[in-house]
């Protein structure tokens, strides 16, 4: 019958366009409130399910495969998708989280993730050239064979230099944050268009690498953030051998013309709003003083109309990295991950036909205002497509907490979400877990299943589009007391975990995994019942239909 149930109501939900657009959040060790580096990513790419892959023994001389089709969704849980050709094996791989973009390792090795834009003329694509190395490749080979930030930016820019950058997204460049429990790098990849043949001795791609000063915070929008490259200063610069010379030969740059070579101005093209907003908003919250940021905030639901009269700010505006008006904590990241504009000319939920005249005579926000319109509410509305820091359909993303003071098992913390980054909860995973729980590892996106946290998570999601405006608080008054006992109860957690790990490391791993699985299965039965709680306090049969 609960089935049943269930199934009925699915009919009924609304349903979105996908889409993968990722935000990366980064602060060294002086930036946060406990002195740990964070990596962070939202909004990861289509497959959603976690699974631990141990450490494993390879016999001297064997080769591995590349695969094209890591993100897909829709293979069995250990299929890795086409092999596009093989590289040498190592003799031992560590132990990693494995996802659409994995992120961490049992060394407190993180990497997040974020496709930018290119020029068409840098394109390409299984069919017209010879690259095979994704970016998702690329972070499963980092995390299997390095402990440290240096290391994977090493191993990861060699790989494509050697094989070849083949853009999975797009096709278009990536950004990848590379950081352990020391510092961050910020890696920027580029393909450099067909043509390109393995062996020749020329770079299969176009990349520079930049440090980010530990007292900084930075934020990648789907945008190139790194600016003039400094080769000389080798513990902060690292570029391709072709990085200047790719702009040469396309006619972008003239080491004659006295221009100063600036590698965002360059590669990318003209910069979209869906990253611009992005960088305001980052920058107005931690770095108000900025000279020359505009000011977008506004009580006036008319200001996000007002295309006319709103000044563009040119991209130069914002630097590399901050340093921040306040200490970072992982909260904050949380709370940045989940903005959906509030109070500035981008939040979706000031657009006017919202508002409606109340019982008094005054207009009022309709209680189904929500700041995800779908496409159709959006035509009926008339609300303007803006891209929200959170997205209504995302499908994964992480903020890792690397800390150096502690042992890597329980030092790394990789607090993970499904779907909907707004509404689903975060939950801790450990660098030193074994397993994750059930919930976790299913979701297929053509068949509802009870038993996928995703699922569940989605479910809750459009049942708040009944009365979105009171629904949102039942939402909160579960999930935020969850996420916080998560932080209330770090301090006891770190000290036992770390008592048993140097004791018996075994008994150490083994009791953060069974806390962590029983979080993850915590957080799905939450989102099971408030399913039912939504229902029965906004059906259809109590709006006076």
């Amino acid at each position: 019958m609960k089935s049943k149930f269930i199934l009925f109501l699915l009919i009924f939900l609304v349903s979105f366009q996908q889409s993968y657009p990722c935000t990366i959040i980064v602060a060294g060790k002086k930036a946060t409130t406990d002195g740990s580096v964070i990596v962070s990513h939202s909004d990861g790419g289509p497959d959603c399910r976690f699974r631990v892959i141990p450490r494993m023994k390879f016999p001297k001389g064997a080769v591995t495969p590349v695969y094209w089709g890591i993100q897909d969704s829709q293979q069995p849980l250990d299929s890795y998708g086409d092999t596009l050709g093989f590289i040498p094996q190592v003799e031992e791989t560590f132990q990693y989280i494995h996802s659409a973009y994995s992120h961490i390792n049992e060394f407190q090795l993180a990497i997040g993730e974020s496709t930018m834009s290119q020029k068409d003329d840098l394109r390409v694509d299984r069919e017209t050239g010879k690259q095979i190395m994704t970016v998702e490749q690329a972070m499963v080979f980092a995390l299997q064979r390095c402990k440290t930030a240096r290391e994977a930016l090493s191993l990861i820019t060699e790989l494509m230099d050697r094989y070849g950058f083949l853009p999975s997204c797009g096709p278009e460049s990536e950004c990848l944050a590379i950081g352990d429990k020391n510092e961050v790098w910020i890696l920027e990849l580029f393909s450099i268009g067909p043509g390109w043949i393995p062996g020749s001795g020329e770079p299969g791609a176009l990349w520079a690498a930049q440090r980010l000063p530990d007292d900084h915070v930075a934020m990648i929008p789907n945008w190139s953030i790194i600016g003039e490259i400094d080769l000389a200063d080798t513990n902060n610069f690292r570029a391709s051998s072709n990085y200047q010379q790719i702009a040469i030969d396309h006619g972008w740059w003239d080491p004659a013309s006295g221009k100063e070579f600036v590698w965002k101005d360059i590669y990318p093209p003209v910069p979209r709003e869906w990253a611009t907003s992005r960088f305001w908003l980052f920058h107005a919250l931690y770095s108000p003083d900025l000279p020359g940021l505009p000011d977008r905030w506004t009580t006036d639901p008319f200001k996000g109309d007002d295309q006319y009269t709103q000044f563009v700010e040119p991209l130069s505006l914002y630097p590399f990295s901050i340093k921040p008006n306040k200490l970072i904590s992982v909260k904050d990241v949380m709370d940045f991950q989940r903005s959906t504009f509030t109070g500035t000319i981008y939040d979706k939920e000031m657009a006017p036909d919202w508002y409606i005249p109340s019982d008094s005579g005054t207009l009022v926000r309709s209680v189904l205002t929500t700041p995800f319109p779908t496409i159709e509410m959006r035509k009926l509305l008339n609300i303007n497509k803006r891209r929200n820091v959170a997205r209504a359909r995302g499908e994964y993303g992480m903020i890792a907490q690397l800390r150096s003071w502690l042992p890597d098992a329980v030092g790394g913390i990789y607090y993970v979400y499904v779907d909907n980054i707004y509404t689903c909860a975060y939950v801790p995973i450990y660098a030193g877990v074994t397993d994750v729980a059930e919930c976790y590892k299913i979701w297929d996106k053509e068949k509802f299943n009870d038993n996928s946290i995703r699922w569940c998570v989605d479910f809750v999601d459009n049942l708040l589009y009944l009365r979105w405006q009171d629904a949102v608080k039942d939402l909160h008054a579960v999930r935020d007391p969850f996420e916080k006992k998560f932080f209330d109860d770090q301090a006891e957690v770190d000290k036992k975990a770390a008592e048993l790990l140097k004791n018996n490391p075994e008994k150490g791993r083994e009791y953060l995994t069974t806390l962590t699985i029983d979080r993850m299965n915590e957080v799905h039965k939450m989102f099971q019942d408030l399913r039912i709680t939504l229902i029965e306090k906004y059906t259809n049969n109590k709006q006076g239909i």
